[in-house]
């Protein structure tokens, strides 16, 4: 971890003093300090590090602003503004744990292709500080980012396959893998219909942990590798980011990690259809009917609207266990950016219990989420002349709520299900991590399980 957190006291540790606004004189510093901060205009505005000297010029110290205290996962910042060495709080933040979790995942850095690593930082917590947990949670953060991030050349569905089993391998789970013609023999037709145009043959993986007779949690992740739109293609601008149209899968494995490492007493599933959305001879068209898992008839009005396809047959296997509870996670559409932007991903569900915690543990841990409504009236607006289904609208409203919508037909069985309709980027630089890959809900959910199943 590019970070290095400790509950250890460290004897060289240099203090990081919190500040609020314009509270220099309440602040505890020295008079020097106080000097210092008045020379460079630092008030304790929200974010702002500002490094104190000391004798014959080394570090003594640090300011950080934490303006009127609104945001823990502001102290990510101080990742990349601090000197390399090591670090304390000279006083505990209002919420030590949340900052330590934001100090973690500031440091993230993405190596692969030769982006250098962020400076080495260790960090002493206040106690009472469950590292452990911090460390699990980073690790599971950055675990969504680094696959988000990788391009679709080295991250394709066999190497996706191979991310998974890794993961598997480290905390011995079970996995298998159904492939290619194999998807239609045991009944996963859309999956294939899917994926069928690109040489990386389409597949379902499965990955399972725990004691079986365990609470089940399931995650279905969206694995579209790549989405050129299929044969209703997208313009160059709206392929520039498809590396990260498999955000939802990327986003369960990292929660699938730390549900894991924490031990939680559930039997875990983790199901993701991975494919690329390709165009060839024998990719599936505009105005193609075709037979889901569920028996459900869906005339395709559009084929870039494909994750809704793959999840389908996903959540069809997954609703048989009727598991206790049932997440899906994907970058399904423009139409949630449209409504609520990149930062706060929209979710659906029906189950009021779920989603009460829900909007408590979003607050609690700085990880946006917003209720949208399932709507039945709206579900009219997916019907078809030909078949039971359409894929999509013909008027273009409602574009999330309708997937959604086209989503709750192959969850029957199991009532606490929820979806969530993510962007899994950050188009621009943030406290808590560089623009890029970004896990979203994870922690919110991470929060929920680990209270529901300790």
């Amino acid at each position: 971890m590019p970070v290095e957190l400790t509950e250890k006291k460290l004897t060289t540790a240099l203090p990081v003093h919190l500040v609020a606004s314009d509270g220099l004189d309440a602040a505890g510093l020295a008079p020097s300090s106080i000097a210092w901060a008045s020379a460079n205009g630092f008030s304790g505005e929200a974010g702002r590090t500002l490094v104190v000297p000391g004798e014959n010029g080394a570090v003594a110290g640090a300011l950080f602003g934490i303006g009127n205290g609104e945001s823990a996962l502001a102290f990510g910042a101080l990742a990349r503004a601090l000197p390399e060495g090591d670090w304390h709080f000279a006083s505990a933040p209002a919420e030590p744990e949340l900052a330590a979790i934001a100090v973690a995942l500031g440091g993230y850095v993405f190596t692969r292709y030769g982006k250098k690593p962020g400076k080495a930082l260790r960090f002493a917590l206040p106690p009472g500080v469950d590292v452990a947990r911090v460390d699990r949670i980073a690790d599971g953060v950055f675990l969504t980012r680094d696959l988000v991030n990788t391009p679709t050349s080295d991250m394709g569905p066999d190497e996706l396959e191979k991310a998974v089993r890794t993961l598997a391998v480290a905390r011995k789970a079970e996995m298998s893998v159904i492939k290619g013609d194999d998807l239609l023999t045991q009944n996963f037709p859309m999956i294939h219909a899917v994926g069928r145009a690109s040489v990386g043959a389409p597949r379902l993986i499965d990955m399972a942990w725990g004691p079986k007779d365990a609470p089940k949690v399931t995650l279905v992740g969206k694995g579209v590798c790549f989405d050129t739109g299929g044969l209703d293609i997208k313009p160059p601008s709206g392929m520039l980011l498809m590396k990260k149209d498999m955000g939802g899968a990327a986003n369960v494995l990292g929660l699938a990690s730390m549900i894991m490492a924490a031990g939680l007493k559930v039997r875990l599933r983790v199901l993701i259809p991975a494919v690329e959305n390709s165009i060839a001879g024998n990719a599936f068209r505009p105005g193609d009917v075709l037979t889901s898992r569920k028996g459900i008839t869906v005339e395709i009005g559009n084929t870039d609207a494909e994750g809704r396809l793959v999840l389908a047959d996903a959540l069809a296997l997954a609703d048989d266990e009727e598991p206790q509870l049932l997440i899906d996670m994907a970058t399904l559409t423009g139409a949630a950016r449209v409504a609520l932007g990149p930062d706060l991903p929209p979710f659906y569900t029906g189950d009021e219990a779920l989603a009460s915690e829900l909007a408590v543990a979003s607050v609690a841990v700085e990880d946006p989420l917003w209720r949208m409504p399932l709507w039945r009236p709206y579900d009219a607006k997916l019907l078809s002349k030909i078949a039971d289904i359409n894929n999509v609208t013909t008027d273009g409203f409602a574009g999330s709520i309708t997937a959604a919508l086209f989503l709750k037909r192959f969850v029957e069985k199991t009532t606490a299900w929820a979806h969530f309709d993510i962007f899994a980027w950050n188009p621009s630089d943030r406290p808590y991590g560089p623009a890029g890959g970004e896990a979203q809900g994870i922690r919110a959910l991470e929060r929920i399980i680990s209270k529901r199943y300790a």
